[in-house]
């Protein structure tokens, strides 16, 4: 999809749409304008953020479809010209339209560059389809609109949309690694998708698993040992900042390419959704994308632990005891509990190498928070309340809206082992939460860490305003509000 930004609407333009506040039409199109009036009722169109009021309007040269796209009955904001945009994608994508022209010529809109940008960027992000694998598509089932011509926007809306569009390259990787079926992205390709990043400024740096053994990280090799797939650590460093020092902030994301749950197996029905598994890696790959491509003023690390959970006769078996990166011991009661185990060590080796003061790890790490939270929100855990404050912000605005939950000694003393300095797993209740308190384990003191459990989230079984049914590229946002509001001079 491509998107410009004009002075003035194309002479061959036959799709115009017009955003619209409530039921008060613009005068652009009085013609358009009185067949709205008269249609809006029959079509139950108040305006609201993200309706459409689709019409034909004829004329001299044939027949124009103009659409009449919500954004509220107030001030709007950019959640909801995002949606305007989004709904005029949705309903145009395989419509047999090639072109948008979306016309702000007598828009009063307070700010019209930021409204131009947000449309655009919800126009981009709706239409983001992954037909690469289907080849018996019908041609009324393929995408026919290519081109988004924003008009009379003015100067600035070209500027205002260059961090949005850096921001859509980098969910647009995120939701490329984790729609990829596992066979196609494992340890090994999903670095070598993020190679490209090195364009961008990026240095990359990936260590094998005999540099991973050298440095003691037996946890997460416990994970890759079933697996024919070699595991990688992905090390992605951003520095826009001039600063030589090491980065105050830490990205670490679970990158479980596939998930059988070792030899505690998983039950066969739904195993193929195991292959984004790796959202949270997916996430942190998107994030430093985003981050790099606008430049971001910010000196950030992030680490992928990427491995591929498999049953096989060198897997670990429940019951075995593993010796992480920190030297604390664990008895793996459950390997379908693998996650923590990777980010462990993840953990350990980034504070090593790189002394973060503010760590945020994201996984899709157990189903129990799914169950405590469907698929409206993200999970957050944290040692530090005003981390927890700043992430929940981020949240809010970004629209990947996160959950705080509690921690305790409590909940810390369910993961004692009998025989090892703690056990992978608790009881059933309160699984997140004994997940996280076993992650907390290996973060250093005075090091702010907040863990966000993304189970229910990096996948959608319905279309959002911003994705159609399947990746949803969840945590990219919600980093990059993070970073821009917080870490960035």
């Amino acid at each position: 999809m491509q998107v410009r930004f004009e002075d003035s609407r194309p002479q061959t333009a036959k799709t115009i749409a017009y955003p619209v506040t409530g039921t008060a039409f613009p005068s652009t199109d009085q013609q358009a304008a009185a067949l709205a009036t008269g249609s809006a009722a029959a079509q139950r169109f108040e305006g609201e953020a993200g309706a459409i009021l689709d019409l034909f309007v004829g004329g001299a040269d044939g027949a124009t479809r103009v659409l009449f796209a919500g954004i509220g009955k107030a001030a709007s904001s950019a959640t909801a010209y995002e949606k305007a945009g989004s709904a005029l994608a949705a309903r145009l994508l395989t419509s047999g339209e090639t072109t948008l022209v979306i016309d702000l010529t007598d828009s009063n809109m307070a700010d019209k560059a930021e409204a131009a940008a947000h449309l655009a960027f919800g126009a981009l992000m709706r239409s983001w389809r992954y037909d690469k694998y289907r080849t018996k598509l019908t041609e009324k089932q393929k995408p026919t609109l290519t081109d988004i011509v924003i008009v009379g926007a003015g100067p600035g809306a070209a500027d205002a949309y260059a961090p949005l569009a850096a921001l859509a390259e980098g969910l647009s990787l995120t939701r490329e690694l984790v729609t990829e079926p596992a066979n196609i992205i494992y340890p090994e390709s999903f670095v070598a998708r993020c190679r490209s990043l090195a364009d961008l400024g990026v240095e990359i740096r990936v260590l094998g698993e005999a540099e991973m053994e050298a440095a003691g990280m037996g946890s997460l090799l416990s994970v890759s040992q079933g697996s024919a797939r070699e595991a990688q650590l992905l090390v992605l460093h951003w520095n826009g900042t001039g600063d030589s020092g090491n980065p105050p902030l830490a990205l670490v994301g679970k990158g479980v390419t596939f998930d059988t749950g070792g030899i505690s197996i998983k039950p066969a029905a739904g195993m193929e959704d195991m292959k984004w598994d790796m959202g949270g890696a997916g996430a942190v790959a998107g994030a430093m994308a985003a981050l790099a491509g606008r430049k971001a003023k910010v000196n950030v690390v992030g680490i992928c632990g990427l491995v591929e959970n498999m049953p096989s006769s060198t897997a670990t078996r429940p019951g075995d005891v593993v010796t992480s990166m920190s030297g604390q011991t664990i008895e793996v009661i459950n390997t379908d509990a693998e996650g923590r185990l990777v980010l462990c060590d993840a953990i350990t080796w980034v504070q090593k190498n790189y002394q973060p003061k503010t760590i945020v790890d994201l996984a899709t790490l157990t189903g129990a928070m799914i169950v405590a939270l469907g698929h409206e929100h993200g999970g957050l855990f944290a040692n530090d309340d005003d981390l927890a404050a700043q992430l929940l912000a981020a949240g809010t605005a970004s629209g990947d809206t996160l959950w705080r939950f509690p921690l305790g000694d409590a909940y810390d003393k369910l993961i004692d082992s009998p025989i090892a300095d703690m056990k992978n797993v608790g009881p059933r209740p309160g699984g997140s939460i004994t997940a996280a308190q076993f992650i907390k384990r290996f973060v250093d003191e005075g090091v702010r860490w907040a863990h966000l459990d993304i189970a229910g989230m990096v996948w959608a079984a319905k279309a959002g305003t911003l994705h159609d049914k399947g990746a949803t590229g969840y945590g990219v946002r919600l980093l990059d509000r993070f970073v821009k509001d917080n870490f960035e001079g």
